[in-house]
């Protein structure tokens, strides 16, 4: 896979896991806690992604 399809697939995955951590902030409930959750689990995952190639 070219590094420019993999920089666009992780930007993609970035914008919907800042969307879940809105979205669920508005949301009040278990419903929302879960969707910040999943939203920040996928930030910390691309995190991960990023700091590999550093070590």
């Amino acid at each position: 896979m070219s590094n420019v399809i993999r920089n666009i697939i992780l930007l993609i995955i970035f914008v919907v896991c800042i969307a879940l951590i809105i979205i669920g902030q508005k949301n009040i409930g278990a419903s929302g806690l879960v969707m910040e959750l999943v939203g920040l689990a996928g930030l910390l995952a691309l995190l991960y992604l990023y700091n590999r190639k550093y070590k």
